[in-house]
C-alpha cells in the first residue's frame, strides 16, 4: 500500500512540478529583464514609488496587473473556439511570459511590504519551503539529471558549431 501510495503521489505531484520549474525557470530572468527597464529615468521612479508602498496598496500594486492579465486569456480562448488556433496560442504565451515578468518583478519590489502583513507572511512562508522541497525533489530526479547531461552536451555541441561556422566565414 506504501509503494502504491508514493506512486500515485509522484504522478499528481509531477505536473505540479514540472509547473513550478517553468515558474522558477522563467521567474528570475524574466524579472532581471523587467528590472532593466527600471534605468529608464520614468521606469525608475516607478518602481521607487511601489516599492515604498504600504501593505495593502503594494497587494494591490502586486495583484491588479496580474488580474489585468485574465481578460487576455479569456480572448485566447475564444481565438481557439473560432479556430484561430495560432493566433490563440501566440496570445496566451505572450501573456504568460509577460505576466510572469511581470509578476515576477512586481513581487520583488512589493514582497517586504506584503510580508509585514501577517496573514499573506504566514501563507507565503510554508508555500514558499513547500514549493522549495518540490523544486529540489524535482532537480534530484533521474529524469532532471539525464536532462541537465543532455542540456550540457547540446550546449558544447552549438558552440563548437558556432565556432566552426565562424572559422569557415572568416577564412573567406
Amino acid at each position: 500500500m506504501n509503494t502504491l501510495k508514493k506512486i500515485l503521489r509522484s504522478l499528481l505531484l509531477a505536473p505540479v512540478a514540472l509547473f513550478l520549474l517553468f515558474e522558477e525557470w522563467g521567474w528570475e530572468p524574466l524579472a532581471a529583464a523587467f528590472a532593466a527597464l527600471g534605468r529608464l529615468p520614468w521606469w525608475g521612479r516607478l518602481e521607487r514609488f511601489i516599492t515604498g508602498l504600504p501593505p495593502w496598496a503594494a497587494l494591490l500594486a502586486f495583484g491588479v496587473p496580474v488580474l489585468a492579465l485574465i481578460p487576455i486569456k479569456l480572448l485566447a480562448l475564444y481565438l481557439f473556439g473560432q479556430g484561430h488556433i495560432t493566433i490563440g496560442l501566440g496570445l496566451i504565451l505572450a501573456a504568460k511570459i509577460a505576466g510572469t515578468a511581470m509578476a515576477a518583478r512586481l513581487f520583488q519590489l512589493t514582497q517586504p511590504a506584503l510580508m509585514r502583513m501577517a496573514w499573506f507572511a504566514r501563507l507565503y512562508t510554508p508555500w514558499k519551503a513547500w514549493k522549495d522541497k518540490l523544486i529540489a525533489q524535482a532537480r534530484a530526479s533521474w529524469a532532471w539529471r539525464v536532462a541537465r547531461r543532455l542540456k550540457t552536451r547540446l550546449k558544447l555541441a552549438g558552440a563548437r558549431l558556432l565556432a566552426a561556422l565562424k572559422a569557415v566565414f572568416s577564412e573567406g
